[in-house]
């Protein structure tokens, strides 16, 4: 099934999209509590013209670097070396949930980037609560899957990757990270084998397909649920593909650029960038 966050006149709330459009199903609780809660099916109601939200404020959020064609390419754009110990562990960030928007967001430009960028990547949404889990048994913690676009100030993450302590500010405003536009539940995707897309303005920089991950999300949440544990709501991001942002083919976004992160048997998510402040 496909689950969204619709805005209704008390709030948001949690609906169901299939062909028919968007329907409440009665759930008074968001993303989180309604996956906490197990899925419950409720009574649907249509509901006209609604506007989705990002689906779900993460309880955290944690973005993997699992495609090595991007990993390489863009560390040689920031004048990087690839790192030997990349292959040893799957690295990630954390990144800030506050900082969430939904399709149809204006991205907000950071008024101390003159160089920001997008990514398509495919991100989990984890459904139970585990720790310690072996790898075997990891993609039965998956609720779900998403599209996310982790927005990147490319200036910014030039100077601070240098340190060692990965990306901050470079990743970090309000608006950096869309998602959407749906969580599509993982009994109906593969999210080891699906097509993904990123076109700016129509054009397509890249087509690339989640089976060419180097970690698989098993993998990452047996990782991080050692000694750790890992709740439902959190969300794991792939990483970039290669070609999936601009850093890598050179590119530039520009004011009034208009996004779409294409993912197969998820949808699209389509956003504009804002003015350059």
């Amino acid at each position: 099934m496909k689950f969204v966050t619709y805005a209704s006149a008390t709030g948001p709330r949690v609906g169901v999209m299939d062909s028919d459009g968007v329907h409440d199903i009665g759930f008074d609780g968001d993303m989180i509590s309604f996956i906490e809660a197990g899925a419950p099916a409720g009574s649907r109601v249509a509901v006209a013209e609604a506007r989705l939200l990002a689906p779900l404020r993460p309880r955290s959020m944690r973005d993997f670097i699992a495609f090595e064609g991007h990993y390489k390419k863009s560390y040689e754009r920031l004048g990087l070396a690839t790192p030997d110990q990349w292959y040893q562990v799957p690295a990630y960030y954390k990144g800030m949930p506050d900082t969430v928007i939904g399709p149809g967001a204006e991205i907000p430009w950071p008024s101390y980037s003159d160089y920001v960028d997008c990514e398509l990547e495919l991100a989990a949404v984890i459904g139970h609560r585990g720790k310690n889990i072996a790898v075997e048994n990891a993609a039965d913690l998956i609720f779900g899957y998403t599209i996310w676009n982790d927005v990147s100030a490319r200036d910014t993450q030039k100077v601070e990757m240098p340190v060692g302590a990965g990306p901050g500010k470079a990743k970090d405003w309000d608006g950096s990270n869309v998602m959407g536009p749906c969580i599509v539940t993982s009994d109906e995707i593969d999210g080891q084998s699906l097509a993904m897309a990123l076109r700016v303005n129509g054009e397509t920089w890249t087509e690339e397909n989640s089976a060419n991950m180097h970690y698989t999300f098993a993998q990452m949440i047996a990782h991080i649920s050692q000694d750790q544990t890992v709740y439902p709501g959190e969300v794991f991001g792939s990483g970039t593909p290669p070609g999936g942002c601009g850093i890598e083919l050179d590119k530039h976004l520009q004011a009034g650029d208009v996004i779409e992160l294409d993912i197969e048997g998820i949808g699209i998510l389509r956003n504009t960038v804002g003015a350059q402040t």
